[in-house]
């Protein structure tokens, strides 16, 4: 299989089938989220977050790449997800010993500057599992009404771009290692800390709900999908 593999036009009308019932989930479950009002897109400054990114780089990679499959790669990730996750490590919300301290140290306008180099980058990765990404395809294009589980796609985009408007992070080319994590994490509650989690981070609502419902299998197969995603 070539190092990418496109969603054709036939994967498409599937995932438009679909779109109804997982579009009414996800406005049922996110009324919320939207992009502040002084967010990194009026604030943040390309230049000086390639700068500050010196650091992050020791685990995200060149220009947000991360080579370990432990790490995300935020190339090309909305900059407005990458503003509020930032956020929710500086506040604990989200408590991860290594991001947690890091984060506590930046100011908003680091976080902004950080977040707009991060969406400019160019995302690069690994091929798709040959032995798994057509199941991971048919569960992200499609879903599984019977368990009540929309298609991946109604959020995240036919290629894995995210929504920009509704804070939905972009999927493609991440580490399907770490993709599974944090499925899994949504799924036993691991990812986040507090009683506030909703409140916090609106989208996390779908998710926390979404990733219970999903077998080890399909976790496995639709990580190895978004990785081989451009």
């Amino acid at each position: 299989m070539p190092n990418t593999h496109r969603v054709g036009w036939l994967g498409l009308a599937a995932a438009a089938l679909a779109l109804s019932s997982a579009v009414a989930f996800a406005q049922n479950a996110t009324t919320a989220a939207a992009q502040p009002a002084a967010g990194p897109f009026t604030t943040g400054k390309v230049a000086s977050g390639e700068t500050k990114a010196a650091l992050c780089s020791a685990c995200h990679g060149p220009q947000g790449n991360s080579v370990n499959p432990e790490w995300p790669r935020l190339a090309g990730q909305s900059a407005v997800y990458i503003a509020e996750q930032l956020k929710l490590f500086r506040a604990g919300v989200r408590d991860n010993p290594v991001m947690k301290p890091l984060a506590a140290a930046l100011s908003d306008q680091d976080i902004s500057d950080l977040a707009v180099y991060y969406e400019a980058q160019t995302p690069s990765g690994l091929e798709a599992d040959p032995s798994y990404w057509k199941a991971g395809e048919a569960l992200y294009l499609s879903g599984d009404t019977a368990r009540s589980v929309p298609a991946c796609v109604a959020c995240h985009g036919p290629v894995g771009r995210g929504n920009l408007a509704a804070g939905y992070p972009a999927l493609r080319a991440q580490q399907s290692v770490y993709v599974v994590k944090q499925l899994n994490d949504y799924a036993s509650g691991a990812r986040y800390t507090g009683a506030e989690v909703t409140k916090s981070d609106p989208n996390s609502v779908m998710m926390l709900t979404l990733a219970k419902r999903l077998t080890p299998e399909e976790i496995r197969d639709v990580a190895s999908y978004v990785q081989g995603m451009r």
